[in-house]
Parts: C-alpha cells; sequence; structure tokens
C-alpha cells in the first residue's frame, strides 16, 4: 500500500513540475509577445511576431496579433501616401495660387497712379484687402508644406530666447496697436539660452501673437520665466472648451477666424515638437492660456 501512495506522490510531483514548466514558458511566451507587439507598434518594420513556445493558444494569440499587424502596417502606408500626396497638393495649391496673386497685386499697384471716381477707389481697395488675405493663406499652406517636409532645415543652435521673444513683440507692436490690445509683457532679465532653430521659434511667436490678434477680446499676457516656460494668454469669450481642444489640430478653425487655414497654431506645435518641447493650451474663466517648454541646453 505504502508503494502505491509513493508512486502515486511521485506521478503527482512530476504532473506539478511540468505543469510548472508550462506555466513558466507560457509566461515567458506571453513577455515576448507584449514586447514584440509593442516594438512593432512603434517602429516602422515587416518583422512579425515570433515565439519561441509553440504552445497551441499562444501560437493562435500570435498569429491572431500578426494578422492585426498586418493591417494596421497597410493602414499606416496608406495614411502616410495619402498624407504626401496632401503635402505635395497643397505646395503645388499654394505656389499655383501665388503667381496670379503677385500679378493682382501689381495691377492693383498701377491702379493707384490711375485718376479715378471715389467709388472706383473703394472698390480697388475692398479687392487689395481680399488679395492681402489671400497671399496670407497662400503663405501658410506653403510654410506648411515646407516644416513637415523631410528636407525642411532643422539646424539648431544656442540662442537667448528673451531677444526672440522681444523681437516678434516688436514686429507685432502696431499690429496690435491697430486692435488697441496693449499687451503686458513679463520677460526675465535672466538669460535664457536654448539649444532651437532661430527661425522657427521666431516663427512661433509669430504665430502665438497672430492667434492673438483673432480671438483676444482686448488684452494680451505674455511671460517668460526663469525657467524658460513661455505663455501667451488673453481673453477670449468666442472661444470654448471644444474649440480649445482642437486649436492645434490641422486644418482647424473658429468660425470668426475666417481669415485663417487653420494651420498656424498646427504649425507651431510641429516646429515645437522638432525642437523636443512642448505647448499646450488651457481655457478657464474665459481665458486662453498658451504655454511652450522648450528643453534646456545641453
Amino acid at each position: 500500500m505504502e508503494v502505491w501512495l509513493l508512486v502515486v506522490i511521485v506521478i503527482l510531483l512530476i504532473i506539478i513540475f511540468a505543469l510548472a514548466i508550462k506555466l513558466f514558458l507560457i509566461q515567458k511566451t506571453a513577455r515576448e509577445i507584449e514586447v514584440q507587439f509593442a516594438e512593432r507598434l512603434m517602429t516602422e518594420t515587416n518583422t512579425l511576431i515570433d515565439i519561441s513556445y509553440q504552445d497551441k493558444t499562444m501560437c493562435r494569440l500570435a498569429q491572431r496579433l500578426n494578422s492585426e499587424l498586418r493591417k494596421l502596417r497597410k493602414e499606416r502606408h496608406r495614411f502616410q501616401r495619402g498624407d504626401l500626396e496632401l503635402k505635395s497638393a497643397v505646395t503645388n495649391i499654394s505656389h499655383d495660387l501665388r503667381t496670379p496673386l503677385t500679378a493682382i497685386s501689381s495691377y492693383l499697384d498701377l491702379l493707384d497712379q490711375v485718376e479715378k471716381s471715389e467709388t472706383a477707389e473703394r472698390y480697388i481697395e475692398i479687392i487689395r484687402n481680399r488679395t492681402e488675405v489671400l497671399k496670407q493663406l497662400t503663405e501658410e499652406l506653403f510654410s506648411y508644406s515646407v516644416i513637415t517636409s523631410p528636407q525642411s532645415d532643422n539646424r539648431v543652435e544656442f540662442v537667448a530666447v528673451n531677444g526672440v521673444l522681444e523681437e516678434s513683440i516688436l514686429g507685432f507692436y502696431a499690429a496690435l496697436q491697430e486692435r488697441k490690445i496693449t499687451p503686458s509683457i513679463s520677460i526675465t532679465e535672466h538669460k535664457v539660452i536654448r539649444k532651437v532653430n532661430r527661425a522657427a521659434l521666431s516663427r512661433i511667436f509669430s504665430n502665438l501673437l497672430n492667434n492673438a490678434i483673432k480671438y483676444s477680446d482686448g488684452d494680451l499676457n505674455i511671460s517668460l520665466t526663469d525657467a524658460g516656460e513661455i505663455s501667451f494668454s488673453n481673453t477670449a469669450s468666442n472661444l470654448n472648451e471644444i474649440d480649445v481642444e482642437r486649436l492645434f489640430d490641422r486644418f482647424y478653425t473658429v468660425e470668426n477666424a475666417r481669415k485663417s487655414t487653420g494651420l498656424g497654431l498646427s504649425i507651431s506645435r510641429i516646429l515645437i515638437e522638432q525642437m523636443n518641447g512642448t505647448i499646450s493650451a488651457q481655457y478657464e474663466n474665459g481665458k486662453l492660456r498658451i504655454c511652450i517648454r522648450l528643453p534646456e541646453a545641453i
């Protein structure tokens, strides 16, 4: 009797040991799948998930994930093709619009030298204003296609953010005064040095100042802290939380911004991310605040 009991115990121990090994291998395979799946999602590769332990259930799971990865890769390629086609179309359209708009502006300048009636002058002024708006929109489209191109200039250098911000504000001072906006400016005396693309940083500030001109109810607060945090805030009663959540979306425009392609803040986000910085927007109590953080220069 004791011999049979001993045999049963040995058999049970063998079964437990085998199950423990199987469980260990299954856990190892699950970890392999987890790691490989995360890698495949983050990188552009044709390699599929491969597992070391050929358990039927785990094999089916790997096959299902591989099937979904193939679909995802196919959709990603289709999206990339579509995005490239869109950028190419935007570049071509903006380029094609530039020539006739330049010609229209030239003819309008010639008309200024001709004697004309008061009514004709009024109509010409309307045409000139609309032409300037079209030129601005065309430039935004062209700029977007350039900065999203792989050939875009992403060279960086050590730059004093204080100086670039001050220059940008001075450049927009007349436009701000025209809108009766007197900015409240708080720029640290401490020199904030960051490794950035100077032209890109200037473009970002210009876009944010343009944004303030479009949406501000008459106020604008600009600050740069010792830590290098840059913020633009203004009262914007025409906005709501949904608008603010989508401000950085490509081609998104608020209804009252009819003179915009919706690319200004999208361009700013792309440029900031190219410099490894962050940009965010908050809306609270009718006040819009856009905050920029750039990594410290190393």
